[in-house]
């Protein structure tokens, strides 16, 4: 009688243990077992060439800060100019990452660039480490563009296409919020030489951290605290219904056999840990649009973008 009552009492003690254990780390599960998006630092996400945050409702990133949101991520949507170098989007990333951190009381973000986003970010990653958890680039231009290469090379500066062009960026920057001076600095030709071979051979040279150590290798997953990664589709008509693959038709020609999405090589892609490089989509399938008309059986855009904030959530950041 009297084991029966010791062990009772035994396993009562080390049921209140338990308990109270569970409940000191309670806090601490909530951060890891809390929304599916629900990173440790807020995601920023940097559209790229001829892009913008949102126009008139369409998000550039369509219907993904709010997929990420509803999981629990906290996300802000930068506004940089839509055709200039990376250093001048890469300023204009950082002034809003230092206001929204001093506004927010946030000690670091997790950057997720699309194309000319991608070089952008890691600008950022450059200038400011300290500001950066991570780095994420979708069809990143890292090494430059042969889209722009060709176009660059083909066009005169003070054109009538250049013009036009030109007036084109402007007119999406004004639209989006840029400031006076940023549409007024919006130009073509000065963003085709950054996206272009010799432009971003540059660029690496002074921003090197994560660059692939073989030809379309991979580079470290992680430099100096910052995590990098990336990714990229290889396709380029995957929907009839959608009037961008006209277009992606027309400037992925330029490759020739080489694998790309329509306006990055598979290869130009790489940087960090690439995750995947291969996905059925192109350029403009990366971020959902036009209006999430995706290639038949392709997988979902805005699941792919909650798979990897739940990636950095995994990962502790």
């Amino acid at each position: 009688m009297l084991g029966i009552l010791t062990s009772t009492i035994r396993r009562f003690a080390t049921a209140a243990l338990v308990s109270t254990a569970a409940l000191a780390a309670a806090p601490a599960q909530a951060q890891l077992f809390g929304g599916y998006t629900q990173t440790k630092y807020p995601i920023v996400l940097v559209h790229g060439f001829i892009g913008f945050d949102s126009i008139i409702g369409i998000d550039y990133f369509y219907k993904i800060p709010q997929a990420l949101r509803d999981g629990g991520a906290k996300v802000y949507i930068a506004q940089v100019n839509p055709s200039q170098t990376t250093e001048y989007r890469g300023e204009q990333l950082l002034q809003q990452m230092k206001a929204w951190a001093a506004k927010d009381g946030v000690k670091k973000f997790n950057i997720i660039g699309h194309s000319h986003g991608g070089p952008t970010a890691r600008y950022v990653a450059g200038v400011a480490p300290s500001l950066v958890a991570s780095v994420s680039t979708v069809a990143g231009t890292h090494f430059g563009s042969k889209v722009a290469d060709a176009i660059g090379a083909n066009t005169t500066p003070g054109s009538g296409f250049d013009q036009l062009a030109t007036a084109g960026l402007q007119l999406i920057n004004y639209l989006a919020g840029g400031s006076q001076q940023s549409v007024k600095d919006t130009d073509l030709l000065t963003a085709l030489a950054a996206l272009n071979t010799a432009g971003a051979t540059a660029f690496n040279a002074k921003f090197p951290a994560g660059k692939p150590t073989s030809s379309c290798g991979s580079g470290a997953s992680s430099v100096n605290g910052i995590y990098y990664y990336s990714f990229s589709g290889t396709s380029v008509k995957t929907n009839a219904l959608d009037i961008a693959d006209v277009f992606m038709d027309i400037t992925g020609k330029y490759y020739g056999t080489e694998a790309n999405d329509g306006l990055v090589g598979r290869c130009s892609s790489h940087w960090g840990k690439v995750v995947k490089d291969n996905y059925p989509w192109n350029h403009i399938d990366e971020i959902n649009h036009v209006f999430g008309l995706i290639g038949n059986g392709a997988p979902d855009p805005v699941e792919f973008y909650r798979q990897h904030a739940n990636r950095l959530k995994w990962a502790g950041i």
